[in-house]
């Protein structure tokens, strides 16, 4: 069985991380592997949005420790620069909405993928763990940049050093997360969402992230000229077209990202 399965519904690619009896831990085949999922997410006009979740109880514990102190292990530079930083770069970069759905723990490196991710929603039961300080490491899987974006300074100090467990509840009213979904029906709520997404006019998703993305960096001027720019883009678009022609037949658009 592999460590990562890929299935699509709906233009919807759905990646599920599958070492179960581990969690979901990631092994250097893992990562590896869902990074070639990814590439082809972004190659294929069929998938429009992506879903990225765990098998069994976990979303993913992070690094499986097993892999690293083993004698033919990879060593700390490469599990960074050929597993997890890869992994952040392309989801970031994938022209298309990205959706962690967390269903369980999420700890250490798979915390900090799943909050790089567009929107993050949690099963009712999920925590989050900065679980690094633990080890006397630093939060890695650009965790030091996206942790205090999302819920300031003080609060991202406090969690990557004392590394509490902080459940989903939690996550959702400090800004972490967007949203947690109760009850039984989370994979199905979580389908619906991507869905919803991959139904939208995608094109000017994309560019909405990469708006977000420049934001991060851009100075107040160089964002009002990149609004400027991708505006003149996403105007150009059929979507747009079709969005203002259905608004004024009043009638539901039928996007194609286009």
């Amino acid at each position: 069985m592999s460590s990562v399965l890929f299935q699509l519904d709906h233009n919807v690619a759905i990646i599920t991380l599958n070492r179960p009896d581990k969690l979901n831990a990631f092994n250097r085949e893992m990562a590896l592997l869902l990074q070639q999922q990814l590439d082809e997410c972004a190659n294929l006009q069929e998938v429009r949005c992506v879903l990225i979740t765990g098998a069994g109880k976990g979303f993913s514990a992070g690094q499986d420790l097993a892999e690293i102190v083993a004698p033919d292990g990879p060593t700390m530079a490469q599990i960074l620069s050929e597993h997890y930083n890869p992994i952040i770069d392309k989801i970031r970069r994938m022209p298309k909405p990205v959706v962690a759905a967390v269903n369980g723990v999420a700890a250490g490196a798979g915390a900090n993928i799943a909050l790089c991710c567009d929107i993050v929603v949690a099963a009712e039961t999920a925590s989050f763990i900065q679980a690094f300080s633990r080890l006397g490491l630093i939060p890695d899987s650009g965790g030091t940049y996206f942790l205090p974006r999302l819920i300031g300074w003080q609060k991202a100090s406090a969690l990557a050093m004392l590394g509490d467990k902080i459940g989903a509840p939690e996550a959702e009213r400090m800004g972490m997360i967007y949203k947690v979904i109760s009850g039984d029906g989370f994979a199905s709520a979580t389908l619906q969402l991507a869905q919803q997404l991959a139904q939208m006019p995608t094109h000017g998703l994309a560019l909405i992230k990469q708006a977000l993305n420049q934001s991060l960096t851009n100075t107040y001027e160089q964002q009002l000229a990149l609004e400027d720019k991708l505006q003149q883009e996403a105007s150009g678009t059929d979507d747009f077209k079709e969005g203002v022609n259905a608004f004024l037949e009043k009638r539901a658009p039928v996007f194609s990202g286009r």
